[in-house]
C-alpha cells in the first residue's frame, strides 16, 4: 500500500492549487476592469466561434486564442501588481516591465484578430 505522501496525486495539493487559481481569478474580476472586459467578449465570442467553426480544429483555434488573450492579460495584471508591490516610484525599468506587458496582450488580441479573419473569410 502506497504512502499518501507517495501518492502520484495529491488530492489536497490540487485542491490547494485550485482555491488559488479560484482566487486569482476573483481578483482579477474584482481589480481590472481589462480582464472583465475581456471575459465579456470572450462570453459573448466563445459559443459563435464554437458555432461558425467547421470542424474541431476551427472550434478549438477560434476559441483557444480567446482563452491566450485572457491567459496574457492574467499574467500582464500579475506583473503589474508586482511591480507596483515593489515600488509605487515612477522608474524606466518599471514603466518599462508593464508597457511589455502591455504589449504581449496587444499581440495576443492580433492573434485573436487574425485568427477569426483568415478562418471565417
Amino acid at each position: 500500500m502506497m504512502k499518501s505522501s507517495t501518492r502520484l496525486v495529491d488530492l489536497g495539493r490540487v485542491l490547494r492549487s485550485a482555491g488559488y487559481s479560484w482566487q486569482g481569478l476573483c481578483a482579477a474580476l474584482q481589480h481590472e476592469g481589462a480582464f472583465r472586459q475581456e471575459l465579456a467578449l470572450f462570453v459573448v465570442l466563445a459559443p459563435v466561434g464554437l458555432w461558425l467553426g467547421d470542424n474541431a480544429v476551427e472550434r478549438v483555434l477560434l476559441v483557444g486564442v480567446l482563452l491566450l488573450v485572457l491567459v496574457v492579460e492574467l499574467l500582464n495584471s500579475a506583473l503589474e501588481t508586482l511591480v507596483d508591490r515593489v515600488s509605487t516610484e515612477s522608474h524606466e525599468l518599471s514603466g518599462r516591465a508593464k508597457d511589455m506587458g502591455s504589449a504581449a496582450v496587444l499581440l495576443s488580441i492580433l492573434a485573436a484578430v487574425f485568427t477569426w479573419i483568415l478562418l471565417l473569410l
